[in-house]
């Protein structure tokens, strides 16, 4: 494993920490559906790094992205040790899964995990999503805490293509419908090339 490799994945430490007035109570994320591409066997290189694969020499086409949040009940409260997962396609529009054709780019990992912390921050490094026939680019999650479970996607704050993507307009409600568009946008670090967004799901 690569010294920026292994500096990513133990990179917990370094987060900001996103607070939620405790006084509010926060709306939970929109429910959307998991998919027909949610992997039917979880691949055996699995992390929290989607643009390496374990024993193959390259690296993920797409422009890396590194997307975290942190993960809250109604209140606010930080929930821990939930796990996160996400998948997504690759740069070329194709899910690492026999329905489709098992995916184009031999270096994306197309889906990982993660555990949040003590403070319910999670973090992945992944590639900006794509769109492809049919719908707008989007990433999958799921969040299981115990007995509760979120299902839902992450769309790109000002994508033309969201406005014509039935599962997201399927949300009636606009603040519950934006909430699930976050911004994918340069670092504030002109050393870091990666982009970052931020999501911050909330269970019911």
């Amino acid at each position: 494993m690569s010294l920026s490799r292994r500096t990513f994945l133990t990179g917990f430490s370094g987060l900001t920490l996103y607070s939620i007035a405790s006084s509010a109570r926060a709306r939970v994320t929109p429910w959307q559906s998991l998919g027909p591409f949610y992997p039917h066997k979880l691949p055996v290189d699995s992390d929290a790094d989607l643009t390496f694969v374990d024993g193959k020499n390259g690296q993920a086409t797409g422009q890396f992205t590194r997307l975290s949040g942190r993960v809250t009940d109604q209140s606010g409260a930080p929930i821990k040790n939930a796990r996160v997962e996400i998948w997504q396609c690759d740069a070329f529009g194709a899910y690492h899964h026999p329905r489709d054709g098992g995916g184009v780019d031999p270096f994306f990992q197309g889906y990982g995990q993660t555990t949040t912390d003590n403070n319910g921050n999670y973090r992945f490094k992944t590639i900006k999503p794509v769109a492809y026939p049919g719908r707008a680019p989007h990433i999958h999650m799921k969040v299981i805490d115990g007995s509760r479970e979120l299902v839902t996607q992450i769309y790109i704050r000002g994508e033309p293509a969201n406005k014509r993507d039935f599962l997201l307009n399927a949300i009636r409600n606009e603040q519950s419908r934006q909430s699930l568009e976050v911004a994918f946008e340069a670092s504030r670090d002109p050393a870091e090339s990666e982009l970052v967004a931020r999501f911050d799901p909330v269970l019911g």
